[in-house]
């Protein structure tokens, strides 16, 4: 990058850092500017995301490869100084990290930024920690980043009051205290092993590692993996996540939609940099391991989606499902695959997100023991039904009627059912696994495109089950209280994912020029360590 360009990388990390400084330093009752600066900060963010989302899409001068741009702080070089970088993949998870911030502040300005102190300014680093987390270049400065917004999700999922979400808040950091003890440990070993964190550097380290330092770096890596799962969700690690999303409050949960994806992004980012087809004997190294985790992922998600009994908690459930989804995907290490995943990955964090801010809004018809009584009713077969030609002719309230559709599009969503994006995304993945030019399908594929049928069966059951108690067996005719400012956010997510299935040619064009990108990671190798990797005489692949 060259020209007034050159800072614009910086912006997505500086802009809430700066924010949140000023929020800090104003009165906690100067609630209207804060909110004004919040919002502004953010609606600059997506601006400055989708500028350097076009900025990544760029083909690289004089190659078909896409451009890499690299901004090094204090102008010293990779791989002794830090360094961001700018490609296609990081670009796309700016631009989604920078949504689901509006639509989840935009919510919260109903009533839950008054729900407790610095909300404003907990929301501004958590922003800040996750696009500092997608631009990084390197492990050290990924484990800040990783600090950061952790800290200030601690915040957010104890922001509100009730003894439930200080009980799941109080675990909930010791999960991720725990994950960032084998971070640190990962990361020690790997730069014991290989003098370098820099993740460019270490890839191009990798080939020319000896046996005993490939194993030992191999076993860094199992590490760094453990912490990385943890984070994303996947089995066995999961079991603190449906409980944590589905007590914490709605814009919160909203936004920690893309915190699972952030560890499936390092995952991807780290797997295809380090372990790609030119890391010698390391090449591939943990995909079957992948594979097999993101299953099981699926499996236990989906038997927990039909096991609520509650909207947060399957909405939490999904996240799961969705996480498992993308991991046995990146397993696979199929290019068209992982494209397709891609493409799911943005349609089922929008769908869950809309899902997580809908839940609040649709359970304000619900009383407290409702479902108690509705199952006591339906034992004793008593209903409150009264005259049947009493609601001849009266009209769907409005609220009621916008907030059925919305949850019947997440469900769509959710369920990967057409016409909405979740099922370009399941179909291109089923389709790329059984596209194998004559070769035999292997059993693995054969089990993934099972489970992700059933668990899109299984999801669009527990939909349909919470869906008809909420809105049709419901045991009052009260109208829930839905202001704009709530619902907007949630129509808007909806119109993103309709978005994306109208333009889903030009979307899925961008994802696979990025798992291509991926691949063939000589070009973000070169560009962030200024050389390209040389084979030495005695045949070991050196800088």
């Amino acid at each position: 990058m060259t020209g007034s360009a050159d800072h614009l990388i910086i912006v997505p990390i500086l802009l809430p850092l700066a924010s949140a400084a000023v929020m800090l330093l104003l009165d906690e009752r100067r609630r209207v500017l804060k909110s004004a600066i919040g919002v502004a900060t953010t609606v600059a963010l997506l601006i400055v995301s989708i500028m350097l989302l076009r900025l990544a899409d760029t083909p690289a001068a004089g190659s078909g490869g896409s451009a890499i741009s690299v901004y090094r702080l204090g102008d010293w070089p990779a791989p002794f100084g830090i360094v961001l970088v700018l490609d296609r993949l990081s670009a796309l998870m700016l631009v989604l990290t920078s949504v689901l911030g509006i639509a989840a502040l935009l919510y919260a300005l109903a009533r839950w930024h008054r729900a407790g102190p610095r909300f404003h300014t907990i929301f501004q680093l958590q922003l800040m920690g996750l696009n500092g987390a997608f631009l990084t270049g390197d492990l050290f400065n990924l484990f800040v980043f990783f600090e950061v917004l952790l800290a200030a999700s601690y915040g957010l999922v104890l922001h509100g009051d009730g003894v439930a979400r200080v009980r799941v808040g109080l675990a909930y950091i010791a999960i991720n205290l725990t994950g960032s003890f084998l971070f640190l440990i990962g990361a020690s070993l790997a730069y014991g092993v290989t003098g370098t964190l820099n993740m460019a550097d270490l890839a191009n380290r990798i080939p020319s590692l000896e046996s005993g330092d490939a194993a030992l770096l191999a076993a860094a890596a199992a590490i760094l993996g453990s912490a990385f799962l943890m984070k994303a969700g996947a089995w066995p690690l999961n079991f603190w996540l449906p409980t944590t999303y589905a007590a914490a409050s709605a814009p919160a949960a909203a936004i920690f939609a893309i915190m699972s994806k952030l560890g499936v992004y390092v995952i991807l980012r780290l797997w295809t940099l380090m372990f790609g087809a030119d890391a010698g004997p390391l090449a591939g190294f943990g995909g079957d391991g992948l594979l097999a985790i993101g299953m099981l992922t699926i499996v236990f998600g989906t038997v927990g989606v039909l096991a609520s009994q509650s909207l947060p908690r399957l909405a939490g459930c999904s996240v799961l499902v969705s996480s498992g989804t993308l991991i046995a995907a990146i397993g696979t290490g199929g290019g068209a695959v992982i494209g397709s995943a891609l493409f799911y990955l943005v349609s089922s964090t929008l769908g869950i997100a809309a899902l997580f801010l809908l839940v609040e809004l649709v359970e304000r018809m619900r009383d407290p023991g409702a479902d108690v009584l509705a199952v006591t009713m339906e034992v004793y077969s008593e209903s409150n039904d009264g005259d049947p030609g009493e609601e001849i002719g009266v009209a769907i309230p409005a609220s009621i009627a916008i907030l059925g559709g919305s949850f019947i599009a997440c469900a769509l969503l959710l369920a990967g059912l057409p016409p909405l994006a979740g099922f370009i995304g399941k179909f291109g993945m089923m389709a790329a696994m059984l596209k194998t030019d004559g070769a035999t399908i292997q059993v693995s594929a054969w089990m993934l495109i099972g489970l992700l049928t059933l668990s899109g069966l299984a999801t669009l059951i527990a939909m349909t089950r919470a869906g008809i108690s909420s809105f049709w067996a419901r045991l009052d005719d009260s109208i829930p209280r839905v202001r704009v400012i709530e619902m907007a956010p949630v129509l808007c997510l909806l119109l993103l994912c309709l978005g994306l299935t109208v333009g889903g040619g030009p979307a899925m064009r961008y994802m696979e020029a990025t798992t291509k990108a991926l691949q063939n990671p000589q070009n973000y190798i070169t560009g962030v360590l200024g050389v390209p990797r040389v084979e030495s005489a005695d045949g070991a692949t050196r800088p």
